[in-house]
């Protein structure tokens, strides 16, 4: 039978805090009620780490490779429950903070016991709080990912979200990479006060330099990761971008779509992606193929379908109103998509329909200094390039009438149709 919860802990000589440990644990465990197991990944121990686990009822799975990163990843793969603790064998981590975490369970995320929350607290050395704390400064508002403890190894995990998170870091640099990775891929993350407490027994695994060395290398790749279009927000921070053009850009487009799209009647967005336009457009339902994005667009209490404008998830003639939005350049061209979108669409109805006008200099000016200072972005990924006129008369084909046009900085052309 499956477990509900995995409880993995990591040791590497800690025979003498797992005496402690384990029993509490098993306490707790009980009282709560809920089916559990117990898992000691061994770093390569010299002590009795390994005997004194299975004496007292945990499974132990030896890592292959030293390090906390492949640590993290045996354990994951050892774990079998349907939400995984994570915690370190030294005492540090109190079993009090189990039933904390598993209230704080949530399918569609994780939650991290944190230091430097409200109710929080580290009881450690002056020089190890203040560099912990700036580590977690710099990842969290360097990599807009809103986690005020970065390097707790205390934390719950829905197994599912796990089989997203290719982390790859050796070290203990995993748990930001970890949190970074999951906020990309569109899990929601909470935090939970706890109590850090000083190690028992033996003496810290972590080297300073090592580490450091370590941490500013993946700061970089997230970094990439974050400001890539692989990003599950990507789409809402662009609204809010630092960079004026991309800024002015996108609350452009945000504007000309909402008063356009802004009527009576049900209205769907296709290729909703992470966008502020689905969010401000009330009683829509937002489609899109990438789940990510739509994993992240849950926090906000939106109706979301996934599916492909190939083959719409709506009955004939149901709609009112259709958004498509930054889509069809994306896609091979042909009549399908456009003829999809009429089927479920009632007649009198509106179509916004937005796409770079490769009919105009200025854009094609912009794709190519795009494709220069932003490579692997969006441009790279227009395959299908529309003028305004070949767009108007395939639209015009299969009954809809030209209403209007609006640009975005004389580039990206905003069109909205009625559909006869």
């Amino acid at each position: 039978m499956t477990p509900e919860l995995s409880i993995v802990l990591f040791a590497l000589d800690e025979e003498r805090n797992l005496e402690v440990l384990l029993p509490r644990i098993s306490r707790v465990v009980r009282e709560m009620g809920v089916g559990s197991e117990t898992i000691v990944v061994d770093g390569g121990s010299r002590d009795g780490t390994a005997r004194v686990a299975r004496r007292l009822g945990a499974r132990v799975v030896v890592q292959a490779s030293s390090g906390y990163g492949e640590a993290l990843r045996t354990g994951f793969e050892a774990a079998a429950g349907e939400h995984v603790i994570t915690m370190d064998a030294d005492l540090s981590h109190g079993a009090d903070v189990i039933p904390r975490l598993w209230a704080a369970r949530d399918p569609a995320g994780l939650a991290v016991a944190s230091r430097y929350v409200a109710g929080g607290t580290a009881r450690m050395g002056r020089v190890r709080l203040i560099l912990s704390r700036l580590l977690s400064a710099v990842f969290s508002r360097g990599l807009s990912v809103r986690v005020r403890d970065v390097s707790s190894g205390l934390r719950i995990y829905p197994a599912r979200a796990l089989e997203t998170l290719a982390a790859t870091a050796d070290d203990f640099d995993i748990l930001p990479e970890l949190l970074v990775r999951a906020h990309a891929e569109g899990w929601r993350i909470v935090e939970i006060p706890f109590t850090y407490e000083p190690r028992g027994a033996g003496s810290s695994k972590a080297r300073l330099l090592r580490l450091g060395a370590a941490y500013v290398r993946t700061f970089v790749r997230l970094w990439r990761l974050r400001n890539s279009i692989a990003a599950a927000d990507y789409d809402e921070r662009a609204y809010d971008s630092p960079i004026p053009l991309q800024r002015a850009w996108q609350r452009r487009r945000h504007e000309i779509v909402t008063r356009r799209a802004g009527v009576r009647g049900q209205i769907v967005d296709i290729g909703c992606g992470s966008s502020r336009i689905l969010r401000d457009l009330p009683g829509a339902i937002g489609v899109d193929v990438c789940l990510r994005k739509l994993r992240y667009m849950r926090r906000y209490g939106i109706p979301l379908v996934q599916g492909s404008i190939f083959a719409l998830p709506f009955r004939e003639r149901s709609v009112d109103v259709v958004v498509c939005s930054e889509v069809i350049e994306h896609i091979p061209g042909g009549p399908g998509p456009f003829a999809e979108i009429a089927r479920i669409q009632r007649p009198g109805g509106i179509l916004v329909l937005g796409t770079p006008d490769y009919g105009r200099w200025s854009w094609r000016m912009l794709e190519a200094l795009y494709r220069v200072f932003a490579p692997g972005g969006y441009a790279d990924e227009h395959i299908t390039h529309y003028t305004h006129h070949g767009l108007v008369a395939t639209l015009s084909t299969i009954g809809y009438r030209h209403v209007r046009t609006d640009y975005v900085l004389g580039s990206e052309m905003i069109l909205t149709f009625e559909r006869r």
